[in-house]
């Protein structure tokens, strides 16, 4: 999809009521979430696209290309793009933010929004994710800071970086074999110039949201009124409270804390997030 200074990479999956779906990161691409959410195109026509400097949609953009505004606009011109009145959102962890953030600024476009193992939407709550983070897993947190002081971090190598997320996410996907799969997705289409790219583009973003003291999209978010949906799991990285904090601050917000399960849900407890989503979708 051609955009001023950018072409953004569009996957669509299913039939149905068209559901937009915001990858995390905010460094990654839509690859990591494949193929488990996948199943969601039993209730929903799924429109996947990676976000401006990451993934496939990383040719010619720059870090200083990228602000949350850019990120907002270039959600609201792929509505335009498909010729959709409204569209309904659902974010994982980073993308969450960018939903409630679009949603913020054009709340009569979206109809439907899901907020699947939020991050921080607020600085406040970012605050409160590091203090707990640093009280339970100093350790992981330990070894991540090593990771980032060898040669190969600075160069943007590949296997580098799986090291550091496989640090970073240790702790949050338990059963064997899902850490890996995790970690295997997340630069599966970047190079190694891309990843210092969406490394950047990262840190632009966090500068502009929850790092900012008086930051809170969920203040911006009380008028709004498309039926929400929080799903988290009671061991992922992200406290539970934040995820709370989004759901008294949305009117009406369904909030459930999946049992036994992290950060990644589509893939940990896919059949209730697939009913969760379900219900919220349906007429």
């Amino acid at each position: 999809m051609p955009l001023p200074g950018a072409k953004l990479y569009l996957r669509i999956h299913g039939q149905g009521r068209p559901l937009v779906i915001l990858h995390g990161g905010p460094d990654f691409d839509h690859t990591y979430l494949l193929p488990e959410l996948d199943g969601l195109a039993r209730v929903a026509r799924l429109i996947y696209y990676d976000q401006r400097g990451r993934g496939r949609s990383s040719a010619g953009v720059a870090p200083t290309d990228v602000t949350i505004e850019s990120e907002t606009q270039d959600l609201e011109r792929l509505r335009e793009h498909l010729g959709l009145d409204q569209i309904a959102l659902l974010g994982h962890s980073w993308g969450a933010v960018l939903a409630m953030e679009y949603a913020a600024r054009h709340p009569h476009r979206v109809t439907h929004l899901a907020l699947l193992n939020m991050a921080p939407g607020s600085h406040a709550d970012r605050r409160l994710f590091g203090q707990r983070r640093e009280a339970t897993e100093a350790e992981a947190l330990a070894k991540m800071l090593a990771i980032r002081q060898r040669p190969g971090w600075e160069t943007g190598d590949i296997a580098t970086e799986a090291a550091y997320y496989h640090e970073h996410f240790r702790a949050t996907l338990r059963r064997p074999g899902d850490l890996e799969r995790i970690v295997s997705r997340l630069r599966v289409h970047f190079t190694p110039a891309q990843i210092l790219t969406a490394r950047a583009i990262e840190d632009r973003l966090y500068e502009q949201t929850w790092n900012r003291p008086g930051y809170d999209v969920m203040a911006r978010l009380r008028g709004l009124a498309a039926p929400t949906l929080v799903l988290h799991g009671d061991y992922d990285l992200m406290p539970a409270e934040c995820a709370r904090h989004a759901a008294e601050a949305i009117r009406g917000a369904r909030f459930a804390l999946l049992k036994d399960c992290g950060h990644f849900a589509y893939l940990e407890r896919p059949a209730e997030v697939f009913s969760e989503v379900g219900a919220l979708l349906a007429p």
